[in-house]
């Protein structure tokens, strides 16, 4: 029995991490069932070496929590350590390089999947747009494409993770089979990233995973990498156009400029307010609470955006739960980048294992560089294919040591 138990958790967790490109609910039931396997079977409980970093932050969170006078606020976040058990799954039951590939593989098929679905809800859009004569992008902006996601926040971090993953793979691994394969995800995900428009993931997150993959790919088209992207823009449909000139010259409200600095400067007094505990997980959620700490000289009502986080991951850890829990969230971060980095600084005699490693450098810094614009952790739909992608590079490490 032993031995069908020991697989189960690996299937279960594949299902887990699968369905989570179109299924929350579905996705934390299997992540439930495949760490009751785990525990039933004969495989030796492992997480990776980010455990003291880990465990500070969760503790953080916990204290900020109940100093804070509002547990039942906090519950949600109190609740979503349970998404962090991806690490102890993945390190626990993935054995091979094979396995993660197959697993890029196949998360690349789901996600194209919602991808395609994502462009007939574009064009969608753009013909209502047309039958109430309305400016689409005015229109498009409050209501984009969100394929399988219930958010398009949700859904172009997903697919930010996804395709850099799968980038990775295209350019750094040796096996050939299904990269033809890859290479049509690879074009349908990056239109309809694209399309997503998204400025936080297709102008930011994105460019700076790949510029870090090219670079290690082929340096010189690193160098041709801004002429690329000046021709794009000339080229652009003019409502692509628009959307990228909007971060200087925005449409009034319908972007979120105006809202986003008003998160900054509110994000910085709460943080001022209470620098080491912060105001508690969710405090910030219910409006009344933010409106306390909106500068004065802000005039209301505010600009139209969602004003429930911040927005930004370093202003958000801070200001909810103090400065000391978001420098351990930054120190255990920075390890995962230290210790992928040193893998492959120490050149792997497995050559399988630079995909994962160099995918998993490419996806953190996406999320670091995201995560100014945007609190993208925040949301289990993209916290655990980050968490995922993250064990992974630890098992290719492992991995990468075996070999040499």
């Amino acid at each position: 029995m032993k031995p069908y138990l020991d697989r189960a958790a690996f299937y279960l967790a594949c299902a887990s991490l699968v369905s989570i490109l179109f299924s929350i609910a579905v996705s934390h039931i299997l992540l439930g069932l495949a760490f009751a396997a785990l525990l039933l079977s004969s495989e030796p409980l492992r997480l990776p070496p980010i455990k003291l970093p880990l465990a500070l932050f969760v503790a953080g969170t916990i204290v900020s929590w109940l100093a804070s006078g509002h547990i039942h606020d906090g519950i949600p976040q109190i609740r979503k350590f349970f998404v962090f058990l991806v690490l102890l799954l993945v390190c626990s039951t993935f054995r091979t390089i094979a396995e993660i590939r197959t697993m890029a593989v196949i998360w690349a098929g789901v996600a194209t999947l919602s991808a395609i679905r994502s462009l007939f809800q574009f064009w969608q859009k753009y013909e209502d747009s047309l039958a109430q004569h309305r400016n689409f992008y005015e229109f498009y902006i409050g209501r984009r494409i969100t394929g399988f996601m219930s958010h398009w926040m949700n859904f172009g971090g997903q697919e930010m993770i996804v395709l850099l993953f799968l980038a990775a793979l295209l350019f750094f691994s040796i096996e050939r089979r299904w990269k033809s394969f890859g290479w049509f995800c690879a074009a349908v995900l990056s239109l309809s990233l694209v399309l997503g428009m998204t400025r936080s993931i297709f102008l930011l997150g994105f460019p700076v995973g790949l510029v870090y993959l090219l670079w290690f790919w082929h340096k010189w088209m690193v160098a041709a990498m801004p002429v690329i992207a000046v021709l794009a823009f000339l080229v652009a449909p003019s409502v692509l156009k628009e959307r990228v000139v909007s971060i200087i010259h925005p449409h009034g409200e319908t972007d979120s400029n105006q809202h986003r600095a008003i998160l900054r400067r509110t994000g910085v007094r709460m943080i001022r307010a209470h620098p080491w505990l912060g105001l508690g997980p969710e405090v910030m959620k219910p409006r009344e609470e933010f409106d306390k700490y909106v500068p004065a000289d802000i005039p209301r009502p505010l600009p139209e955006g969602w004003y429930s986080h911040l927005h930004n991951i370093y202003l958000q850890y801070a200001a909810e739960r103090g400065i000391p829990t978001m420098l351990m969230m930054m120190w255990m971060i920075g390890k995962m980048l230290w210790d992928f980095a040193s893998a492959l600084r120490g050149k792997p005699a497995n050559p399988e294992a630079r995909f994962v490693l160099h995918g998993a450098i490419a996806v953190i810094l996406a999320i670091l560089a995201e995560g100014f614009l945007e609190y993208n952790l925040g949301a289990s739909e993209v916290l655990m294919p980050f968490l995922a992608v993250v064990g992974f590079g630890y098992v290719a490490r492992e991995a990468a040591d075996v070999a040499a």
